[in-house]
């Protein structure tokens, strides 16, 4: 018997027979949310939805939400930094050239007056050249933006910039001029200062950078 002839029988439409669905695999979705669980442990499942949607998932709010939940994410801030698991950074690959790959961070230090300043230190990984060394009393997350907004346009523009889970960091202010400017925001382990190691040893060699 011919599909039509079996369809009009059952009285179902061939279309639907014939229909294919062209939603992604939700255990494919459901592993790249955990991906970006894994390093940014401070964003929620609408900030999660954002970078998806960036990607160009066919994913609605709801579903994020609902995979979000059943993966039990929504109670990973209660583990224990120290327990936290996070994936190898096995994708990391050694800068290639000038503005390739940038780390940063804040040192903190303190005026003879008692009063401690943050200097936002970044530090290009491949030559070594601190293109910011910006000491401030208090720094917000708009001022990092800020800081690079005034700098990049001179020098030019990281592919990757690899920072910590801080707060300046993981905001939504750094997190929207990464994207626009088309940087990737590169972020360490829960637990794992070393990931971002290139920045621990410039700070002898920023001053005279500097």
């Amino acid at each position: 018997m011919s599909i039509r002839r079996a369809c009009r029988v059952l009285e179902f439409d061939t279309s639907s027979y014939h229909y294919m669905s062209r939603r992604r695999d939700q255990a494919e979705i459901a592993a790249r949310i955990k991906d970006i669980c894994a390093t940014r442990v401070r964003y929620g499942y609408r900030r999660v939805h954002v970078m998806l949607t960036r990607e160009g998932w066919d994913i609605n709010m709801k579903r994020t939400y609902r995979i979000y939940r059943d993966l039990g994410l929504q109670l990973r801030n209660k583990t224990p930094k120290g327990r936290v698991k996070a994936k190898l950074r096995e994708d990391r690959a050694a800068a290639v050239g000038p503005n390739d790959v940038w780390a940063m961070d804040f040192v903190h230090d303190q005026l003879a007056t008692g009063k401690k300043i943050r200097v936002l230190t970044v530090v290009d990984t491949f030559s070594r050249y601190v293109p910011v060394l910006d000491p401030r009393f208090s720094y917000r997350a708009e001022d990092v933006v800020r800081t690079l907004g005034q700098v990049c346009p001179k020098i030019g523009y990281p592919k990757t910039i690899r920072v910590d889970q801080g707060s300046e960091f993981i905001s939504r202010d750094l997190d929207l001029w990464a994207y626009t400017k088309g940087v990737t925001l590169d972020f360490s382990r829960p637990g794992k200062p070393t990931d971002n190691a290139y920045i621990e040893p410039s700070t002898g060699a920023s001053g005279q950078n500097a």
